[in-house]
């Protein structure tokens, strides 16, 4: 069974605030639909974009088989860091799983649909009315 670092927030993001017992709830029932074995999650710092539980899981990924995050809207924001992640994943070969989206990333074809996604939920706040 492949071994899964869960990663989760404990600060909103993207408008979105979740537990983090709800998000550990759904990492744990992915990684068990998926056949991964779900390692205790790691928690995310509280402070505004900060990444540094994430930078300490990319640190140990070479001895798992992947990450799996309770969505993929907490990848950093700011493009450049968002690409480093993807980079650090597939070069080793990895797989980081989105759990409330259903998606994983394991190559280029998944990394560009999800960076498409990403590009789409930046864009809609600026879509809507400002009498909404």
């Amino acid at each position: 069974m492949k071994k899964t670092r869960g990663y989760v927030f404990s600060r909103p993001f993207m408008g979105e605030r979740v537990p983090q017992h709800v998000q550990n709830l759904v990492i744990r029932d992915y990684c068990e639909r998926n056949r991964l074995h779900y390692l205790l999650s790691a928690s995310e710092y509280a402070m505004k974009d900060c990444y540094l539980v994430l930078k300490q899981v990319l640190d140990e990924l070479s001895e798992l088989d992947g990450i799996a995050a309770y969505s993929l809207f907490q990848l950093p924001e700011d493009a450049s860091e968002r690409h480093e992640v993807y980079s650090r994943v597939l070069a080793l070969g990895k797989t980081l799983h989105f759990a409330v989206e259903g998606l994983q990333m394991s190559d280029a074809k998944d990394r560009d649909r999800v960076e498409i996604l990403w590009r789409v939920r930046q864009t809609l706040p600026g879509c809507l009315p400002s009498n909404w």
